[in-house]
């Protein structure tokens, strides 16, 4: 009898990975990445051909249709990118990616518009800031009429690759991507058709949202992907999510669990049970893929940070993180701001990187490297302390992404952050999470089903799994000074 599989999908903004896990125990098979172009816009359809070539990889090393059965795919994305589509299911225009800021001004005008910041969180659950997908159709709206004149859907990127997977039979996404759009309201699961007819000037269609375990539909017969990657039609598709989501559900969080993942951005989420309104916009009021809530702080500026520093010093990641350890905690009071790319959190598209306290003793090599790792981990830690605010329990923080391997940066991260800190074994964890949701949609249930790789709670007193080996936990070993020195440079460019 042929092994049953799930696939899950990591569609980001540099690139798709995609793992192939075994439906019952979650144990991974095969997994496979491809590239996607960099920038802020870009033609979705780029996105299914990197999807598929993927795919293909990843279904050949597992053996579907030779050995195996893919019995089920899900897809995680980028969230808030915008995807509009015409009555023929044509893409109208380039997607705008969630770190496209030209929409700010449109994000500050629907605030106003529609009754303010208190209006909106309590509806929405968040503020809306250049990333969210409302602001970029407003954005659209104002500036190519004709695009939006033309656009009769609009999707997110997992939505719009759950579709093209079923032949575009699909229409539909999940509450947590739902939650990241602006005219989605968490707390009732329902959309907010008029913030999304004052943003576009029109009614648009959206998709349905389905519950966190249905099967959405299936894999289509001469689906762009079915050919190449070798796989039988009939595979059931999950609702998808968006990538934060994706993580928490492969991470398997637990009360008191808080995420920081060092990727392109840097995000700090956890899991509630109920729903977050912060009207300053700091936090962003997510539901999660699971029917609970994922309140979540966002910066633009994560792991690209470290490597513009490296470039700086001529040296490669390993060497930066070297000369990181090299420095003493504060680096001796040089602060950098790593608004490299505008920032989010704080709300500032149009703000600059900048150094801060420079003097002839301190502006060394070594310094210079700490001050590029403190300044993306203390902007990170004021993202935990925004969660904390909000009520969310933080007993440890697990360090995912790209840059969380660095030495330097988990070593520092204990100076920096006011709690235990953990680094789990490097995964494509929102790839684990979609396959995951893929698996808990194909054997039903009313939980997820519980593979080895879920991480065991803060609580627990028993050794975590083999698959999950971690990293020994770092105790909290905070330097007020560091988030001191980087708090008055915060202040003196946004009071």
């Amino acid at each position: 009898m042929a092994r049953s599989l799930v696939a899950g999908v990591d569609s980001s903004t540099q690139s798709v990975k995609v793992t192939i896990r075994d439906l019952e125990s979650g144990e991974q098979v095969s997994q496979a990445r491809a590239s996607h172009p960099d920038g802020t816009e870009v033609d979705p359809e780029v996105w299914v051909g990197a999807l598929d070539d993927a795919l293909a990889e990843a279904a050949s090393q597992a053996g579907v249709g030779a050995v195996a059965k893919l019995v089920g795919v899900g897809v995680a994305a980028q969230q808030h990118g915008m995807v509009l589509l015409d009555e023929d299911d044509r893409v109208v225009r380039p997607a705008l990616l969630w770190n496209d800021t030209r929409s700010a001004a449109a994000a500050d005008d629907l605030v106003r518009e529609l009754g303010g910041a208190e209006v909106w969180a309590e509806s929405t659950g968040s503020l809306p800031v250049a990333a969210f997908t409302v602001s970029k159709v407003r954005w659209v709206a104002q500036h190519e009429p004709e695009a939006i004149k033309r656009a009769v859907r609009v999707m997110l990127p997992h939505d719009f690759l759950t579709r093209r997977l079923s032949g575009n039979a699909v229409f539909a996404t999940d509450r947590g991507d739902a939650s990241g759009t602006g005219y989605f309201s968490p707390a009732t699961g329902e959309y907010l058709s008029d913030f999304l007819v004052a943003a576009a000037g029109k009614a648009l269609e959206t998709p349905r949202v389905a519950q966190p375990n249905e099967v959405v539909g299936e894999v289509a017969v001469g689906a762009n992907f079915a050919a190449s990657a070798g796989l039988a039609a009939g595979a059931k598709l999950s609702a998808g999510t968006g990538d934060n989501m994706g993580a928490a559900l492969g991470l398997g969080l637990n009360v008191g669990d808080v995420v920081v993942s060092l990727g392109t951005s840097g995000t700090a989420f956890g899991v509630s049970a109920t729903p977050t309104a912060d009207p300053t916009g700091v936090v962003a009021g997510f539901a999660d893929a699971t029917g609970n809530f994922l309140p979540l702080v966002c910066t633009l500026n994560a792991a690209r940070t470290m490597t513009a520093g490296a470039q700086l010093l001529g040296v490669d990641l390993a060497g930066l993180s070297d000369l990181a350890l090299r420095a003493e905690s504060g680096a001796g009071g040089l602060v950098l701001l790593p608004y490299l790319d505008g920032e989010r959190t704080p709300n500032l598209p149009d703000a600059r990187g900048s150094l801060h306290g420079i003097t002839r003793e301190n502006f060394t090599k070594e310094n210079l490297a700490r001050a590029v790792v403190e300044g993306m981990l203390c902007g990170l830690a004021d993202a935990v302390d925004a969660l904390s605010a909000q009520g969310l329990q933080v007993n440890r923080v697990l360090l995912i992404g790209g840059a969380a391997s660095s030495p330097a940066v988990q070593q520092i991260a204990a100076t920096i952050f006011s709690a235990s800190i953990v680094v789990p074994v490097a995964d494509e964890y929102v790839a684990v999470g979609a396959a995951r949701q893929a698996a808990w949609a194909v054997l039903g249930g009313g939980a997820p089903p519980a593979w080895p790789a879920t991480p065991a709670p803060a609580s627990a007193a028993a050794s975590p799994p083999a698959q999950t080996a971690q990293a020994p936990v770092l105790p909290a070993n905070p330097n007020p000074q560091v988030r001191a020195n980087y708090a008055s440079a915060r202040n003196a460019l946004h009071p």
